[in-house]
């Protein structure tokens, strides 16, 4: 079943500010939370499906890969990229953003204890950006790469034992005194960072946050189609929390390693052809390159320099899925710098023929107008 667009889940415009989509958020959290619809399915995947909206409009760059790919740009996965979607613990880790002091509103909205996994999460750890380069042909079939970095995770040899201030609960709550009665409202806890641990016993050579380095290797699947600069992520395989803390993101961003005979040109590819003048002349067949390997194409008697031609469907695939660009051959006429006498000789007989003086096809227009075109045919 295809995805719902993310502005239309939260009932907003694609010009919606920072403010809006949290206020957006805000009200279908509260209207769909499980825990004021116990046991209805609809409203709970409702829920998941504004949080993951949400997770991916407030985040300037997945929006702006959103924007341009649509759900393609995400990775297939939502807001997780690579990650597969978002868990129940992953959106209640929301509301201390949405709703303040990292609490769940709904404990003391709708009475009991709330729900266990909006708790103890703890302060997540930091994320770890890297560069991945692919070639054209990477670009154009999608590539599995395993990329090797350090990331910081829990030391060998490190234990962790309940916090007393919050009693392992990672909250720590406060009944303040409103017009409307006493209202309750929980906090991250100040000592553990809302992980409901501390640190209990470490080896030499550990720091009190209880993480080192370690060699971490991740196989990532990439998309066809993407582009120079595209971030893509892996969900929870950055630098892990203090104190048990959840795991920060691995962000890869693309870089196109630049081909030494094919240019890129959005979906499309450009290649210069140089022939000498008896082939244009005569015509003949051609080896040239594509994203796909080297194909063969006719050249036309007579064809001229600054000539267009396509081959259709041998460019790049849209990452959305939308089609494949086209590759556009620019035809040049070789003129040679250096000639025998005998060459020489040659081209003086045929300098004053009537088929050698220049009559161009297209009058005054040019090799942009051309080119344009192509582009917009």
């Amino acid at each position: 079943m295809a995805k719902r667009d993310y502005y239309e889940i939260l009932g907003l415009s694609k010009g919606a500010s920072e403010d809006e989509i949290k206020k957006a958020y805000r009200k279908m959290a509260i209207k769909y939370h499980p825990d004021k619809n116990p046991g209805d399915a609809a409203a709970e995947e409702n829920f998941k499906e504004a949080a993951e909206a949400y997770e991916v409009l407030r985040d300037p760059n997945k929006r702006a890969r959103y924007d341009q790919f649509g759900h393609a740009g995400m990775g297939g996965n939502g807001g997780g990229g690579f990650g597969g979607g978002m868990s129940m613990d992953d959106i209640f880790s929301q509301f201390g953003d949405i709703f303040g002091d990292g609490g769940n509103p709904f404990e003391s909205f709708f009475g009991g204890g709330g729900r266990s996994s909006s708790r103890g999460r703890g302060r997540g750890g930091s994320n770890i950006r890297i560069k991945v380069k692919l070639t054209l042909q990477e670009i154009a079939k999608g590539a599995d790469k395993k990329v090797k970095y350090q990331r910081l995770a829990v030391a060998e040899g490190v234990t962790f034992k309940g916090c007393s201030t919050c009693g392992g609960s990672g909250q720590v709550r406060r009944v303040t005194n409103t017009i409307l009665g006493q209202m309750q409202t929980a906090s991250a806890c100040p000592t553990c960072h809302g992980s409901g641990k501390v640190l209990d016993k470490k080896p030499s050579g550990v720091d009190n946050s209880g993480l080192s380095y370690i060699d971490e290797l991740v196989e990532i699947k990439i998309p066809a189609g993407v582009t120079e600069g595209m971030q893509l992520s892996v969900s929870g395989k950055g630098n892990a929390g203090p104190g048990g803390g959840p795991n920060g993101d691995l962000l890869i961003q693309i870089e196109e390693v630049e081909d030494e005979k094919l240019q890129r040109e959005g979906q499309n590819i450009l290649y210069n052809l140089f022939l000498n003048f008896a082939d244009a002349a005569l015509g003949t067949q051609v080896e040239v390159p594509t994203v796909d390997g080297k194909v063969k194409i006719k050249i036309e008697a007579g064809t001229q320099g600054g000539k267009i031609l396509r081959l259709r469907g041998k460019g790049l695939p849209s990452v959305n899925g939308y089609g494949t660009g086209d590759q556009l051959i620019q035809v040049n006429v070789w003129t040679p710098t250096k000639l025998s006498s005998e060459e020489k000789d040659l081209l003086g007989k045929l300098r004053n023929s009537e088929n050698f003086q220049p009559k161009p096809e297209n009058g005054e227009r040019g090799f942009f107008d051309r080119m344009k075109e192509f582009f917009q045919g």
